[in-house]
């Protein structure tokens, strides 16, 4: 059974893998692992998959470079603020 997680908490599923990590074997191993965005959801292997690097050294990398990967509306409507004026 697949495994569900906010954009909010990735950080907690990157940190179960064991560093450093290739693209292909993080992408693989958290193929079941959907995450839920602000509008909609993805697969977080696809996600990883879609990245530029090769491998990474940290849960901090990985989530660097997933953070470059996600579409615009991952985290919301674009040039919103979260907060007042």
């Amino acid at each position: 059974m697949g495994r569900t997680t906010r954009l909010s908490r990735v950080d907690d599923v990157l940190d179960d893998l064991d560093y450093p990590v290739m693209r292909d074997d993080a992408a693989d191993e958290l193929t079941d692992v959907t995450l839920e965005l602000a509008d909609g959801e993805a697969n977080l292997g696809e996600l990883i998959s879609d990245t530029s690097s090769d491998s990474f050294d940290s849960a901090d990398d990985l989530q660097d470079e997933l953070n470059n990967a996600l579409p615009r509306e991952a985290v919301g409507e674009p040039y919103q603020s979260e907060g007042e004026g």
